[in-house]
């Protein structure tokens, strides 16, 4: 391989690494692009595949028998269950790759008669394509106690959801901003964490996940004052105003004019996974867990409804807590998006449409100027495109603040730049020039130091950015830190944010004085955790036509 010592590549393609008293201590000379036929490092350990005659769960899982989820009581002092995004956030997601599938929504005749629709984009024609041909949808995933018409969900219904009480706080558990490029193509899903602090419009400085909370508030004491009474239609409207000003917001934080709107309540994901025939998965270990009602048996099951929120949403009890539910979070992504695509779960005649028409009716919230029959026709030319998933730049995720407890700390040009590098027909902010855009990946020359004491990590990210496309300049160790950084050369910033972006949107950002023009050093601290990020890292779903059927479960991965 040109570039790269024979030594080196045969000791790589042996699967053994030479080991030295240092962690990671080889060189490589940079090279022009990705590497042919170049081999990704993993940077965790990644459990095999359940040996055979481990024990299954049963295929036709009953959601709502036996002890598996416990409803918590709804009178007295019990516990609340608190509701996260990590129930919305897969619901939305499905929603999102349904839509994609759009050759079985045309034909679901009426389905957009059904559809709640509300009018919350601001100027122009609604329905006209954008200007650039791209589309950009903001996906919302909601805790509401009521439906997509308003209508309050009955007790039976939040005792089956495992939701427990309502606080009297709406609040948006899940913000996606999604990218499709003009004709097709790669389209990229950019989360926002739910508690970043950001500036809202009329409202000041606050958690993004209150900018709906406040507009629909404000407007309440106003229909109210004005003398209406009918609450479902309170719900609606005052919703309505939300939905604009949470998209007021997100513009204003990432620069992208939002083209459409959706927006996906707490029976969504509930739903949709039923109505799907629920997901395989599996586990490492058997788990049982209070807080979320998690209650499985080791290796594979079928999970749907209820037990399905439990799996997504566990993080106590797990050996990485967070790592862990993100790791469950991908594979149930995976083999949602595996099932509904590769299967003949939606083969037409199937009575699982009736039941996703049902369930999308019920629990998702469209803009009145979104075509999705079109939108579907048009997502039928995607022939080999990607959904990959990463996170907005952040700071610290304990900041103090005045008003709103402990928040995440955003940097409002930091996130503008992230976002020009990940969707690079972004128009470009008024705190940016022309001398802050980006050169190539091909053009970046990267050095990666372990500073983090891992062996072999350096070089599993190097491997990570040079199949970006970046070129690879030293692998080394350095002296040991606790957070990871990636400097760049002066006026370089941009540089700087994309090497940034490749890893996971969340890594701090800085100039250095000795870093050459065109390159850029990543120093790996004891912080770095590979896949660290919500729905961050390679592509997790594959929408493109497969011709055989694969199974759901992730290339057969069982998790923790």
């Amino acid at each position: 391989m040109t570039g790269r010592p024979d030594r080196g590549r045969s000791d790589r393609e042996s699967g053994v690494r030479k080991h030295v008293p240092e962690t990671d201590r080889y060189r490589r000379r940079a090279h022009a692009g990705p590497r042919s036929g170049a081999r990704h490092v993993p940077l965790r350990k990644v459990a095999a595949p359940a040996a055979q005659g481990v024990r299954q769960g049963p295929s036709d899982m009953d959601p709502f028998a036996g002890p598996r989820v416990r409803t918590p009581s709804r009178t007295g002092g019990g516990r609340k269950v608190a509701l996260t995004g990590t129930k919305t956030v897969l619901g939305l997601v499905a929603a999102l790759v349904l839509a994609l599938t759009g050759y079985y929504w045309v034909q679901l005749a009426g389905f957009t008669e059904d559809l709640t629709t509300v009018d919350v984009i601001a100027g122009g024609d609604p329905g006209a394509e954008p200007l650039d041909g791209a589309m950009d949808i903001l996906l919302v995933g909601m805790d509401s106690r009521t439906d997509a018409k308003g209508n309050p969900l009955s007790d039976e219904q939040l005792a089956t959801l495992n939701a427990g009480e309502a606080d009297g706080v709406l609040n948006t558990d899940t913000i996606i901003l999604v990218h499709i490029p003009v004709e097709g193509g790669k389209a990229v899903g950019i989360s926002i964490p739910r508690d970043s602090y950001v500036d809202i419009p009329d409202y000041g400085t606050h958690k993004i996940n209150s900018a709906y909370s406040r507009a629909k508030n404000t407007t309440l004491s106003a229909l109210r004052g004005d003398g209406l009474t009918n609450q479902a239609e309170l719900e609606v409207r005052s919703n309505e105003q939300g939905a604009k000003n949470l998209i007021a917001t997100v513009q204003r934080l990432t620069g992208v004019t939002v083209d459409h709107y959706a927006e996906v309540n707490l029976l969504g994901f509930f739903d949709i996974t039923k109505a799907v025939g629920g997901i395989d998965v599996c586990l490492n270990e058997p788990v049982r867990d209070r807080f979320s009602g998690a209650d499985f048996p080791a290796g594979r099951q079928t999970l749907s409804g209820a037990p399905a929120l439990a799996f997504v949403r566990q993080r106590k009890g797990l050996p990485n807590g967070d790592l862990d539910r993100v790791a469950r979070q991908q594979v149930f992504l995976s083999g949602m998006a595996k099932k509904v695509v590769s299967q003949d779960t939606l083969a037409p005649g199937s009575d699982t449409l009736d039941k996703l028409q049902d369930a999308v009716s019920k629990s998702v919230v469209l803009d009145k100027g979104w075509n999705v029959v079109e939108f579907a026709q048009q997502m039928t030319e995607l022939t080999g495109g990607n959904l990959s998933f990463q996170t907005i730049p952040y700071g610290t995720v304990a900041l103090d603040t005045p008003e709103d407890g402990s928040a995440v700390e955003i940097d409002p040009d930091e996130v503008k730049r992230f976002v020009q590098g990940v969707i690079p027909d972004a128009a470009p902010t008024g705190a940016d020039s022309p001398a802050d855009d980006p050169a190539s990946p091909a053009e970046i020359t990267v050095d990666v130091r372990n500073a983090a004491g891992v062996t072999g990590l350096a070089a599993g990210v190097a491997d990570t950015l040079s199949e970006k496309g970046f070129r690879i300049g030293d692998v080394d160790n350095a002296d040991a830190r606790a957070t990871t950084v990636v400097n760049h050369a002066a006026g370089e910033q941009a540089n700087g944010t994309a090497v940034a972006a490749a890893l996971g949107g969340n890594t701090q950002v800085e100039e250095a004085a000795n870093i050459p023009a065109g390159q850029v050093t990543v120093l790996l601290g004891a912080d770095y955790r590979p896949g660290d990020n919500p729905l961050t890292g390679s592509p997790l779903l594959d929408l493109a036509p497969h011709p055989a059927r694969q199974p759901p479960v992730a290339d057969g991965t069982c998790v923790n």
